[in-house]
């Protein structure tokens, strides 16, 4: 029993690690502490959920030709509105060409610097027919019919009929401009040293 217990004592352990509990303990502590003061941080800077308007079409017509052909001179220090593109006032920014830029003032960034989504407002059955009402206000009564549909379809075809007349008569001018220049032309003199005067009848 002596002699076990000896070489048990002579165990080298010290390359086990040794946890020290307490020390663990405080570490998870702070950890748990400092995730909560993360979520209070993020919930006060996050707030509430903004409320943003629905699409709205525009009730301005966008400027795309009032520079157009125009010579600017560009300093790298001028201000964005003073540089070549065209330039956001909302969002801050120069876009360089009029696609990009119609794609800009559509796109989902610049909705939002407007205060509105990207969703657009359900029409309800009485906003359509405000609209029709409005849309047949706008037509003026009596202004198609059909008697305007035939006086329409006749007058198309009076058009068509005299294109068919001008190209007949072109083709006549062409044939008989085509005609003058292969016929030959007969030297008097030679035709009489030949002994035929012409292509005439020869009856007296």
């Amino acid at each position: 029993m002596s002699q076990s217990n000896d070489k048990a004592a002579g165990v080298d352990n010290t390359f086990r690690r040794k946890f020290d509990r307490e020390e663990f303990l405080q570490r998870a502590r702070e950890r748990e502490e400092k995730e909560k003061d993360d979520g209070r941080s993020k919930s006060k800077s996050k707030g509430p959920p903004v409320q943003r308007q629905p699409l709205k079409h525009r009730d301005y017509e966008v400027d795309l030709e009032s520079r157009l052909g125009k010579t600017q001179v560009v300093t790298p220090i001028a201000p964005l509105s003073q540089q070549a593109g065209y330039f956001c006032s909302v969002c801050e920014c120069v876009v360089k060409d009029s696609a990009n830029y119609l794609d800009h003032i559509n796109g989902k960034k610049h909705q939002r610097a407007l205060g509105m989504s990207m969703r657009s407002e359900r029409a309800t059955l009485d906003q359509v027919r405000q609209r029709f009402e409005v849309l047949k206000k706008r037509k003026t009564p009596g202004s198609f019919s059909e008697q305007d549909l035939d006086e329409r379809i006749l007058k198309q075809q009076q058009e068509e009929e005299e294109i068919k007349r001008q190209r007949r008569e072109r083709k006549k001018e062409k044939k008989k401009e085509k005609a003058v220049v292969e016929e030959p032309e007969i030297d008097t003199e030679v035709a009489a040293m030949m002994g035929f005067g012409g292509f005439g009848s020869s009856k007296k």
